[in-house]
């Protein structure tokens, strides 16, 4: 390897780089998991905020 060539500082600056957004997905997918958003319970959050939307407020008239 010559002083000139580019060819595996880049190779390793790509596995670098892809072993970051592994680690993100895997980071992300274990706090999704831990947070309980998979399951049959995982979507209930949305049905709870069109609740709150059609509840009227004390406010409101």
């Amino acid at each position: 390897m010559y002083s000139g060539d580019y060819v595996y500082p880049s190779i390793y600056f790509a596995y670098f780089l892809f072993l970051i957004f592994l680690v993100g997905a895997i980071y992300f997918f274990l706090k999704s998991y831990r947070d309980g958003y998979w399951g049959e319970e995982g979507e209930s959050i949305k049905y709870q905020v069109w609740a709150d939307e059609e509840k009227p407020r004390q406010g409101d008239k």
